[in-house]
């Protein structure tokens, strides 16, 4: 039995972690529990066919990790896991534009070809949007996605520790340095206590760099502070099967069972180290865009903000694979504001490579080259 460590246990470390104990390895978890890890602020879409990104390798994984979930999802609840924060709920696309839906409706009518589990496309006028999410302005013409759907990073991540554990995985909180020899990653050390491994697999997102400097690796990972907002709505009903909200805009809303919306997410890329702080002006970037979208959400009551740091490589595309010029250990990095359509599928392709399994991904287009510096 291969003895596996992962190091970091945000949405991919934990969907390797589940992916190698039900393969039948001994896995270890380690994890510093930091403030701001993505995982705990990830309130998500699977609906990556929307995206005007033009990057092929970006698109590719996205879509490979969309069409995953749905069997995947099945699998936890086969298990016992009947909370995983995803739901199938659709995703409308708006735009006070008619011009610009009929453009995305186009885009995705064509992707439909090679991802058939996009579903129904269905092109909404203005008093149709606003019947499917009552909150919104009646301004909007939109296309439903019936294929997207809504998932909760924490709650999904949550799942895949108590599932991993149900088939042996131990999970550790503590800060892991790596054990190392003759070009060789042996295992690592917490607190002073060794733990040996065949394979030491990082997923540490944007704390990457920190982890893999001893080894002589500087580890070009950027961050993006994401800033997310909760309210209460209390007048609405029946919130749990209304569809993601996408506008034009980076922001985005997600109603819950609760009467809770979620209003994600700020994208600040110039900021200093590892800044975890809510700020005044992040709240106002969100609360002003949702009531703008929504006016509808004026009388919500505010109940929490949260942050996470999610973690870019070089040209925003994810990178996989075992770092150069050392064996006995692996990485994947980068998954940015993907890290929950991509998340599972990618902790799927880790497990297989720690376990010299093929792989279903070309690695040459997540070459972890790109990221890794050899010094």
């Amino acid at each position: 039995m291969k003895k596996i460590i992962v190091v970091g246990a945000g949405i991919l470390g934990a969907s390797t972690a589940y992916q190698l104990a039900k393969m039948g390895a001994e896995v270890l978890v380690i994890d510093r529990k930091d403030k701001g890890q993505a995982t705990h602020a990830a309130k998500g879409i699977i609906c990556p066919w929307l995206s005007p990104r033009q990057n092929q390798a970006w698109y590719r994984m996205a879509k490979a990790g969309a069409h995953f979930y749905p069997s995947f999802i099945e699998e936890l609840r086969k298990a016992g896991e009947k909370e995983t924060g995803y739901a199938p709920v659709g995703a409308l696309s708006i735009h006070h534009e008619k011009e610009k839906i009929e453009k995305i409706e186009k885009r995705v009518q064509e992707r439909k070809q090679g991802a058939p589990e996009i579903g129904e496309i269905s092109f909404l006028s203005e008093v149709q949007t606003a019947g499917m999410f009552p909150l919104l302005a009646k301004r909007y013409h939109s296309i439903h996605i019936s294929g997207a759907a809504r998932v909760d990073g924490e709650v999904l991540r949550d799942a895949l520790v108590r599932s991993a554990q149900r088939m042996g995985a131990v999970f550790l909180t503590g800060d892991a340095k790596l054990q190392y020899h003759s070009k060789r990653v042996t295992g690592v050390t917490v607190s002073d206590e060794c733990y040996a491994a065949d394979e030491v697999i990082v997923c540490a997102g944007v704390w990457a760099d920190q982890l893999l400097e001893p080894l002589g690796i500087h580890f070009k990972v950027s961050v993006q502070k994401a800033q997310i907002v909760y309210v209460q709505v209390p007048d609405a009903n029946d919130m749990e099967s209304w569809p993601a909200l996408m506008p034009p805009s980076k922001e985005y809303l997600l109603a819950y069972a609760d009467k809770r919306i979620a209003i994600g997410a700020t994208r600040e890329d110039d900021i200093e180290g590892h800044d975890v702080r809510i700020t005044a002006g992040g709240l106002q970037e969100l609360l002003n865009k949702g009531l703008e979208m929504a006016p509808g959400l004026a009388n919500s009551t505010f109940q929490e903000a949260r942050v996470g740091l999610r973690p870019f490589t070089p040209g925003d595309v994810p990178v996989i694979g075992p770092l150069p010029g050392w064996d006995g250990i692996i990485a994947a990095n980068g998954l940015g504001s993907s890290g929950l359509t991509m998340g599972p599928y990618m902790g799927l392709q880790l497990a297989k490579l720690a376990l010299k399994m093929d792989v279903d991904i070309n690695l040459e287009e997540y070459d972890i080259k790109k990221a890794a510096d050899v010094h």
